[in-house]
């Protein structure tokens, strides 16, 4: 978890934050240049990111309360996700989609595996050198 930077009054983002805005910016482009593969691709890694972020709800407590008008509530937490983290979760969605590509080729199907496979390099793009 990234620690907060002492000569600031702000916390430091997070690596998932920062791998974010970055997907965010890439994303405006492939949607200016009409770019449908890497529109869909960045979409589920900023929905991946969501996802891991996501804090988990304590035993028995409802997901949707009924609130009133005005009565201060703000959005939930996130978990702040460290460098490795971030790493893994890109590791996963790389191996998700090359690992279903081996199995489209062997079931023949050479243009779906061919395009998971360009899902893949496109989230390579977005891991740490």
């Amino acid at each position: 978890m990234a620690d907060q930077d002492p000569s600031s009054s702000q916390p430091a983002p997070d690596a998932a934050a920062t791998l974010k805005a970055r997907l965010r910016d890439d994303l405006k482009t492939a949607m200016r240049t009409r770019n449908a593969l890497d529109i869909a691709v960045l979409r589920v890694i900023i929905a991946a990111l969501d996802n891991a972020q996501a804090v988990p709800l304590p035993e028995g407590r409802q997901r949707y309360v009924v609130r009133e008008f005005g009565d201060g509530s703000a959005e939930a937490p996130r978990l702040r996700l460290a460098e490795e983290d971030v790493r893994n979760l890109l590791i996963q969605e790389v191996r998700d989609r090359e690992d279903a590509a081996a199995q489209f080729e062997d079931l023949g199907r050479a243009d779906r595996a061919a395009a998971l496979r360009l899902e893949a390099a496109i989230v390579s793009r977005y891991l740490p050198g």
